[in-house]
């Protein structure tokens, strides 16, 4: 007869006295799941496209171009074989380099041009041009080239005077030229304004044409002096005429107002004599002795004179 032992193992815990913590196994099957759809979310999210409204993006195939997207909103792509880049589709700011031209009458001027463009098929771009600096490096020679030939028909005074700058026409001119070369070479870009931003001139000229600019300000100048000296002279020989002539129409003026007083008193002297001789002889007589005779005068006239009668009372 065999007898067999019961043989309980004991751990640590139940040593201890404490309860044993439940162990919990997560069904193989569900785990397999789990990591399935985690799988396919991280796909999912890897080929995931999110296009904004001012973006294009490009989905390439082993390099080559397949689809060009260019309306905002999800979309997907293969996992793997395809690729994705974006193009902007806002308009864009290129400024062209600062760059010395010669004018129609030979000097010397560094103009500095800015430009706005966009991409019209990028496509075509990244056919043409392969990046966007490739765009904007072929832009900029284009554009300069323009610039120089037309800039070149033009003199100096007209493209920088305000009053008889032709800068607009020739910009409008430009624009349409550079236009016709990218369309005719299929870059997939198009220009939309250019403007030019400043003129200066070349720094080993700057002193010379400082020089002369202040020259010819002294010469204006000294025209505008010599202008009202003349001016000044002019007026003054004027006022001086003028009053020349109402001193004469004065002075003439007074001669014919004496001599009417004069004929008046005449006539006055002639009606006074006429009424009273007598009279008119004494008193001329009295107001001569007011002028000949004073304190120290001695006269000498017969006691019989007619000039003493009223002197002495006879």
């Amino acid at each position: 007869m065999f007898r067999f032992k019961k043989v309980i193992n004991m751990n640590d815990e139940t040593m201890t006295g404490e309860t044993p913590k439940p162990q919990f196994k997560f069904p193989k099957k569900g785990l397999l799941t789990t990591i399935i759809i985690a799988f396919a979310l991280m796909l999912m999210a890897n080929n995931l496209i999110i296009v904004q409204a001012n973006q294009y993006k490009i989905v390439r195939q082993f390099g080559e171009i397949v689809r060009v997207i260019d309306k905002p909103g999800l979309n997907f792509k293969l996992p793997i074989v395809q690729s994705v880049s974006t193009l902007p589709k806002h308009t864009l700011v290129y400024n062209v380099p600062p760059a010395e031209i010669n004018t129609l009458d030979k000097k010397r001027i560094k103009v500095d041009y800015y430009g706005l463009w966009r991409i019209t098929d990028p496509k075509a771009l990244i056919e043409s041009l392969r990046t966007l600096a490739g765009a904007e490096s072929r832009l900029g020679d284009i554009v300069y080239s323009n610039i120089r030939t037309e800039l070149g028909k033009m003199e100096y005074e007209q493209i920088v005077n305000h009053k008889k700058s032709m800068r607009g026409d020739i910009d409008a001119i430009v624009k349409d030229q550079v236009n016709e070369i990218l369309l005719s070479n299929n870059n997939g870009i198009e220009v939309i304004d250019i403007k030019m931003k400043r003129t200066d001139l070349p720094s080993e000229n700057e002193q010379s044409v400082y020089n002369r600019m202040i020259s010819e300000r002294k010469s204006t100048a000294q025209q505008y002096l010599s202008q009202g000296d003349a001016e000044a002279l002019k007026i003054q020989a004027e006022t001086d005429r003028e009053v020349e002539e109402m001193l004469a129409k004065a002075e003439a003026e007074a001669k014919t107002i004496v001599a009417e007083g004069e004929r008046e008193a005449a006539r006055i002297y002639n009606e006074a004599y006429g009424k009273d001789p007598e009279f008119f002889n004494m008193f001329n007589s009295l107001e001569s002795y007011k002028t000949v005779i004073d304190e120290e005068t001695v006269i000498v006239f017969p006691m019989n004179s007619p000039y003493l009668k009223y002197l002495t009372g006879q």
